[in-house]
């Protein structure tokens, strides 16, 4: 019948046709997951509701059911996801909901919330602390705003816009000034700066995994928002 027509489909799908046979005891962590994925599906529902996917997984198995929800997706079905993963949200989800302590306390695009706590910067340490003066004058070149000097750390930070352009340019006023470095990097804020920004405390994964924090909803509880194929 239909029914284990879609299963025979599904197991193949999933890669888990040849182990169709045997106990599921047997299975890994991320075969399981696939097969219970796969069992939601046989009904072909067009909503589906993942409750932290991922959770516990190695890297690649949570990198094989990603690329798997981003098929569901691309096939028209839409996933509302729970993660307590920063990472996965970023990666998965159209709509993002952040939730901290039961309470919705953001909600938009990945880009829309990283641009709440502001944009690219270059970071900077240096390998002298005698430096520092120099080095703020070089940085404040490129800068779109004040740029903040730790002399403790000898950690410099600039608000930039460019990107890698920028940074090039950044190293060339360094290296002008004779400056030394012990560090330097392009960054750009991450849901993880997004969370520490609205609550005050990063967030933490249970299973320390990467990219982790309380759950992220796109659209359910305290996590972050699935993809959405259908809409």
């Amino acid at each position: 019948d239909r029914s284990r027509q879609r299963a025979r489909e599904l197991l193949e799908r999933f890669e888990l046709s040849e182990a169709a046979d045997r106990p599921v005891k047997g299975y890994s962590g991320g075969m399981r997951r696939r097969l219970d994925l796969a069992g939601a599906l046989v009904a072909e529902p067009p909503v589906l509701f993942l409750d932290e996917p991922t959770t516990g997984l190695d890297p690649r198995s949570r990198i094989e059911l990603w690329s798997i929800i981003r098929e569901l997706v691309a096939s028209g079905t839409t996933l509302l996801l729970t993660t307590q993963y920063l990472e996965e949200a970023d990666q998965l989800a159209d709509d993002i909901v952040v939730v901290d302590h039961g309470s919705a306390i953001a909600r938009g695009r990945s880009e829309e919330l990283k641009a709440q706590v502001g944009g690219e910067r270059i970071e900077a340490t240096l390998a002298d602390a005698a430096q520092l003066d120099a080095a703020h004058d070089a940085l404040a070149v490129v800068a779109v705003g004040e740029v903040e000097v730790d002399r403790e750390a000898r950690h410099l930070v600039a608000p930039i816009t460019g990107g890698a352009a920028v940074l090039t340019m950044a190293l060339r006023e360094l290296d002008a000034r004779g400056v030394e470095l012990s560090d330097i990097g392009l960054r750009r804020p991450t849901l993880d700066d997004v969370f520490l920004s609205l609550t005050g405390h990063r967030a933490e994964a249970s299973d320390g995994g990467p990219g982790a924090g309380p759950p992220q909803e796109g659209s359910p509880s305290g996590s972050a928002q699935a993809p959405e194929g259908s809409r």
